[in-house]
């Protein structure tokens, strides 16, 4: 039987990550090219596992602390094929399609700022990601208030009109 191990993700709060799964050697520069060209000024950094081969922790971006910092997470989580790409300067919602739109992409776990929390297992062929826990448990239902508040909110940074 094999444990259950979890790894948190080591960030910063106003760090966006996405944590997922793909596979190819050109990877990392596959995801470069989709990152780059998502959102003006964005910066970021991305770890991806490699899974034969070699099977070394491979690396880009374009911000050296957030490349470093991803591979370091990558490598703690060391799924083969397992990629995390920290950003700045943008929203999840604005880079999602690019990353999915990678032809080796096969799944994203998550794309969030909140805390994250990786479960994996290992067995003796490898590691491999069993789930995903993305910031919190909710406190309560969203009421009257909390509705108008979000609905303002996605207005006011215009992702929607009216």
């Amino acid at each position: 039987m094999a444990d259950l191990r979890i790894v948190q993700i080591e960030k910063l709060a106003e760090i966006q990550v996405i944590i997922g799964h793909a596979g190819f050697i050109k990877t990392v520069e596959d995801l470069y090219e989709a990152m780059v060209s998502s959102a003006p000024g964005i910066k970021f950094g991305i770890g991806f596992v490699e899974a034969s081969g070699a099977c070394i922790v491979r690396s880009e971006g374009n911000e050296d602390k957030l490349r470093q910092e991803a591979e370091l997470n990558a490598a703690k989580i060391g799924a083969g094929h397992t990629f995390v790409i920290f950003f700045t300067g943008a929203y999840p919602i604005n880079v999602n399609n690019a990353v999915k739109g990678v032809p080796e992409v096969v799944s994203i776990y998550c794309s969030t700022a909140n805390p994250v929390q990786v479960i994996t297992t290992e067995t003796d062929q490898g590691i491999s990601v069993l789930g995903i826990v993305d910031g919190a448990k909710p406190k309560a239902t969203e009421t009257a208030k909390d509705r108008e508040t979000r609905m303002k909110l996605v207005r006011d940074l215009g992702y929607k009109v009216k």
